[in-house]
C-alpha cells in the first residue's frame, strides 16, 4: 500500500477545483540534482512514518471541522459500487434537515461532480491524476471552496480503490466504506484495511441481490469478521429501500455534535 509503496509521494498532476494543487503545499524537493557521478547509495533509517505529514494535516483538518460543526463522511469503495447516486440520494432526502456538500476525488474527468452539481448539491472536484486516493492536504485546499458556513455534512467521496485509501486520515468522523451485492461476499476477507478501518459499511444495491445470487447471511458473517465495530446499513439508493435508517442515524450523528442546551438554575 501506499505507506510501503510511496506512491503518493510527489503529488502527482493533481488539480483541486479545476486549479493545479498549490506549490506551497507540494511533497517534492523545489530543486533538481544535476551531478553526473552520484555518491554511492546509502541507507538512513530516520524511524518516521512516511503517513506523519499526512496524519498531522488530518487533525488539523478535524479540529477545523469541529470548530464548524460539520458532520464529515469519507465515502470510499470499489469502482461502480454506487458511490455517487448513494451520496445524490443522501443528499435529496436530507433536504430540510440537513445540508450537504461534496468533495469529489477521481483519478479523471469531473462526471461525478456534474451529475452532483445538476442536482444541487454544491461540490468541489480533486482530479488526482496518477494518485490512487485523497490526501488531508487535498481535501484542506478543496473545502477551503465550498461555503461551510451553509454545509452541516461534508461528503468526501474517495477515489474508486479499496487498498490506498485506508491508509490516508483526511480528518474525517467516519469512514463509510460500500460493498456493492454485485461485488461478491467476500470482498471484506480480500481487503481487510479497508474495512477493519471503517465506522460505517453500507451495502449498496440491495434491489438486485437476488438477481445476482448475493448470499445475505455470508456477507454480513465476512463483514463481523472484519468489521465488527462497524455499524451495517443495507441499502438501495435507487429504489429508496433502507435508506431511512441510514438518514436517522446521520441526523442523529449531526446532532451529537450540538452542545446541550444551557439549563440556567431557576432562582
Amino acid at each position: 500500500m501506499c505507506k510501503e509503496c510511496g506512491c503518493g509521494l510527489g503529488g502527482g498532476d493533481v488539480k483541486v477545483g479545476g486549479h493545479s494543487r498549490d506549490p506551497s503545499h507540494s511533497h517534492s524537493h523545489g530543486h533538481e540534482h544535476q551531478h553526473s557521478h552520484a555518491p554511492a547509495p546509502f541507507k538512513l533509517d530516520l524511524n518516521r512514518s512516511l503517513m506523519e505529514k499526512n496524519d498531522r494535516l488530518a487533525e488539523r483538518n478535524r479540529g477545523f471541522f469541529k470548530a464548524k460543526k460539520l458532520l464529515v463522511l469519507n465515502v470510499v469503495s470499489s469502482p461502480g459500487s454506487g458511490k455517487t447516486m448513494f451520496i445524490r440520494e443522501t443528499a435529496a432526502n436530507l433536504a430540510g434537515k440537513l445540508r450537504v456538500g461534496v468533495i469529489v476525488g477521481d483519478l479523471a474527468t469531473d462526471n461525478d461532480a456534474a451529475r452532483l452539481r445538476e442536482a444541487g448539491i454544491p461540490v468541489v472536484q480533486i482530479t488526482t491524476g496518477t494518485v490512487c486516493h485523497l490526501d488531508a492536504d487535498m481535501v484542506s485546499q478543496a473545502a477551503t471552496q465550498l461555503d461551510l458556513d451553509k454545509v452541516d455534512v461534508l461528503v468526501i467521496e474517495n477515489v474508486g480503490n479499496l487498498v490506498c485509501p485506508a491508509d490516508y486520515d483526511l480528518g474525517e468522523d467516519l469512514r463509510v466504506v460500500l460493498l456493492s451485492t454485485t461485488e461478491g461476499e467476500d470482498k471484506p476477507l480480500k481487503y481487510p484495511p479497508m474495512f477493519h478501518s471503517a465506522q460505517v459499511v453500507v451495502i449498496t444495491k440491495s434491489d438486485l441481490a437476488t438477481v445476482v445470487g448475493f448470499h445475505r447471511e455470508q456477507a454480513l458473517g465476512n463483514l463481523k469478521r472484519v468489521s465488527h465495530h462497524a455499524e451495517i446499513f443495507e441499502l438501495s439508493s435507487k429504489t429508496g429501500q433502507g435508506m431511512k435508517a441510514w438518514l436517522d442515524f446521520l441526523v442523529k450523528q449531526r446532532g451529537e455534535l450540538e452542545p446541550p442546551p444551557l439549563v440556567l438554575p431557576q432562582s
